[in-house]
């Protein structure tokens, strides 16, 4: 069988608005499920709360995410996803719909290693990093 790695998004309160952003991003399938409907135990002003999120991609791309309600330790934030490959046009597209918001570490430009990269930090404190490939083809490997 084969395995996947997803990350895995540690929000307080903000899944919701973060994956519905990130859904608009990315595209794809985006499935929500609170508290209340996962039949956990919470506060009942925790109810709708997002108990779990997964956003999959028509790229293969899975992303997931929840809140973490009061009685549970909050998250630590320095969380960071990087994005990579060398269809230029769909990272550059992710690029401009992850800075909507963000704070720029590193505008996406040539890096000295020859790929164009950027490094933000989203409205919800999420860390990104983006990579185009300056090496594109079978000839490039």
């Amino acid at each position: 069988m084969a395995t996947v790695l997803n990350p895995y998004l540690a929000f307080e309160r903000e899944a919701r608005e973060a994956m519905n952003f990130y859904h608009g991003v990315f595209g794809g399938d985006l499935v929500l499920s609170t508290f209340s409907e996962g039949g956990m135990q919470h506060e009942p002003g925790d109810a709708d709360l997002v108990m779990h999120a997964q956003l999959t991609t028509a790229d293969g791309h899975t992303l997931m995410a929840s809140d973490t309600p009061p009685s549970m330790d909050a998250p630590k934030r320095g969380q960071q996803v990087s994005v990579s490959g060398d269809d230029a046009q769909l990272l550059t597209r992710y690029w401009e719909g992850l800075g909507d918001g963000a704070q720029i570490i590193e505008p996406l430009a040539r890096a000295p290693w020859g790929d164009e990269f950027g490094m933000l930090v989203d409205r919800w404190g999420v860390t990104w990093m983006v990579s185009i490939s300056a090496q594109t083809g079978p000839a490039a490997s």
